[in-house]
């Protein structure tokens, strides 16, 4: 039987580099995204709310978040 080296060393594989300006537009129009859901969250009815399975404080306290935390 022939003994396989052991590679335990070996780095993790890692994703190819992105362009700066591509990740810097994407993670704007992600915060883009997540302002405008918060604020129309903000304007639910509590029926809406309901239908949804959230409470108008559960809606209150996550309209409130800063748009760059998620």
């Amino acid at each position: 039987m022939i003994a396989l080296p052991r590679y335990a060393s070996l780095p993790a594989a890692r994703p190819a580099p992105r362009r700066p300006l591509l990740a810097t537009l994407e993670i704007l129009e992600r915060w883009a995204e997540r302002r405008q859901e918060r604020r129309a969250l903000l304007g639910l009815s509590d029926h809406s709310l309901k239908d949804i399975g959230l409470s108008a404080a559960d809606a209150w306290q996550e309209g409130q978040k800063a748009f760059w935390r998620s």
